[in-house]
């Protein structure tokens, strides 16, 4: 079976406002188009720079068959490479974090300086040039404390992105901030299906009682439209940008992002079961407004984010399989925070680890049901789900062209 003519035809098919048929979130040929047309072609959230603080500093991810490692150079420069040796092929860097002042493969000990040359390769011959052999770079951008990444050759534009978010972030510093608390988590279905559950609140009420608190379940906060006419958000965003702070709703033209700034319910600062701070102290010294609500941010399709006066909660989704995503959440706070002084750590993270368990279980069940010979695509919620309508939109658009083209994506060449 030709399986992007078969992806083409079922799209063509497909009717707006509708779920995906099954293969879409099955179909292990399907996921492998996935990641060769969306996954190794666009910008994907990888870590936050303040994780990676000092030269020597890495990170590792692994993006489909693509391990990767991130790390800061002796100039200060964030780096990304194939965490693969040039030798035979070994991991370079085998754990998730670590700090070295050289990166040195465990199996025969060939040596890479942080910007990726090779160093040193033992009893190589005298016809060996090392300038051959420098790890392959991988396409690397920080922006507002966020480092993201990309496997193409040749990376889509990054600019207008930048250019969009960056007044967003700045003003919170999280560059300069700390990762207080990390969680993986991994959900037993398909990555569309991780991201369906995200863009809606429709479900909040019966399943996320921690979350609802304080986070609003309003249509004009978790989806696409409507937010200039609600009176509450527009008064947010002016009491907001009079304190410097960009809000108002913006997407790009073609759906991948979006940010804007919402009011959380009542008189809630943070996300907390009584709706006060859980850090005494700010995220940033440049932002000292209360009741600012949630900084949002997605980007397709790798992260979600709220960031809030006390601290910040990020999201990076990544595919393991057709019916397997892992879901790491972040919990951001100020460098100088202090955990038993400045914040209680099971107060700071109860009702983000309580939720993505909830939303764990709603899309292991959501997949076990598609798995049904008798599931059929159905009807999305107009008045609730436009959000998720709008993804599985941007989807469609986005993966159709593409499944015109022949070959390969290829990777980035040695300079």
């Amino acid at each position: 079976m030709d399986i992007r003519n078969d992806m083409l035809r079922r799209l063509h098919n497909r009717r707006d406002g509708y779920s995906l048929e099954q293969a879409f979130y099955t179909d292990p040929d399907y996921f492998r188009a996935d990641l060769e047309l969306i996954w190794y072609r666009d910008w994907l959230f990888a870590a936050h720079d303040c994780e990676i603080p000092k030269p020597g500093n890495y990170v590792t991810l692994q993006v489909g068959d693509y391990p990767v490692v991130i790390v800061r150079d002796r100039q200060g420069q964030v780096r990304a490479f194939h965490n693969s040796c040039r030798h035979r092929g070994s991991r370079v860097c085998a754990s998730e974090r670590g700090a070295s002042a050289r990166l040195v493969c465990p199996y025969h000990q060939w040596t890479y300086d942080l910007d990726g040359r090779l160093l040193f390769a033992r009893q190589m011959g005298p016809d060996f040039d090392p300038a051959k052999f420098s790890l392959k770079p991988v396409a690397c951008e920080t922006v507002g404390g966020y480092v993201f990444i990309c496997l193409a050759e040749e990376p889509a534009d990054f600019s207008t992105f930048r250019a969009t978010v960056e007044p967003f972030f700045l003003p919170h510093r999280l560059s300069e901030a700390k990762v207080a608390f990390e969680s993986t988590i991994v959900e037993k279905g398909n990555w569309k299906l991780v991201w369906e559950n995200n863009r809606e609140c429709y479900h909040c009420a019966g399943n996320h009682p921690e979350l609802c608190k304080t986070f609003p379940e309003a249509p004009t906060v978790t989806g696409v439209q409507g937010a200039e006419s609600d009176p509450e958000i527009v008064a947010h965003w002016q009491r907001c940008e009079a304190a410097g702070l960009p809000s108002r709703f913006t997407i790009a033209d073609d759906g991948q992002y979006r940010t804007t700034r919402v009011p959380l319910l009542r008189d809630a600062v943070s996300y907390t079961m009584t709706g006060r701070r859980a850090v005494r102290k700010n995220l940033s010294d440049d932002v000292s407004t209360d009741r600012i609500g949630s900084l949002l941010l997605y980007h397709y399709p790798t992260t979600w984010n709220h960031i809030l006066g006390d601290h910040a909660v990020t999201f990076r989704v990544l595919p393991i399989s057709a019916t397997e995503t892992a879901v790491t959440t972040k919990w951001l706070v100020h460098k100088d925070a202090v955990e038993g002084v400045d914040y209680d750590l099971a107060e700071l993270t109860h009702v983000w680890t309580e939720t993505n368990d909830q939303d764990r279980r709603i899309v292991e069940e959501n997949a076990f049901g598609i798995k049904s010979p008798a599931y059929e695509p159905g009807p999305y919620s107009l008045d609730h789900e436009g959000g998720v309508i709008q993804f599985v939109d941007w989807y469609c658009s986005f993966i159709e062209p593409r499944l015109s083209e022949t070959g390969k994506p290829a990777l980035r060449s040695v300079a």
